[in-house]
């Protein structure tokens, strides 16, 4: 995953112009659990049929131009590797800023399998 790239891409989109904001969220596998127990490792595995859907959902919304979505694996990721990269691009960060929470909320809710692999 290069959000670099993915920007650059942004950039060539023929409605470059009308965009005021491009926001990227870029998830990476973190030493410790929400709970704060060790992490060594995940398993994760993404629903990409379901993700589109959900990209298709963001880019219908009020200000968003495009949508950019990389994800992990499937397979086992050690701490520090990137897990999912997203760029939303839109007219104005009242508009971007939403939508880029939103489209990582439902990816991680409904596109996306994750197991945390504890340090023994």
């Amino acid at each position: 995953m290069d959000l670099s790239s993915m920007i650059q891409e942004m950039k060539q989109h023929p409605l470059y112009p009308e965009m005021g904001m491009i926001a990227s969220h870029l998830g990476v596998v973190r030493a410790t659990s929400l709970n704060g127990e060790p992490v060594t490792a995940v398993e994760v595995d993404f629903d990409q049929k379901e993700i589109a859907r959900i990209a298709d959902q963001t880019k219908k919304m009020p200000g968003i131009i495009h949508v950019l979505i990389e994800t992990a694996g499937p397979g086992r990721l050690a701490v520090g590797d990137d897990i999912m990269a997203v760029v939303v691009a839109g007219d104005t960060r009242d508009h971007v800023f939403p939508a880029l929470v939103d489209i990582v909320n439902r990816i991680k809710e409904r596109g996306a399998r994750k197991r945390e692999i504890f340090a023994i």
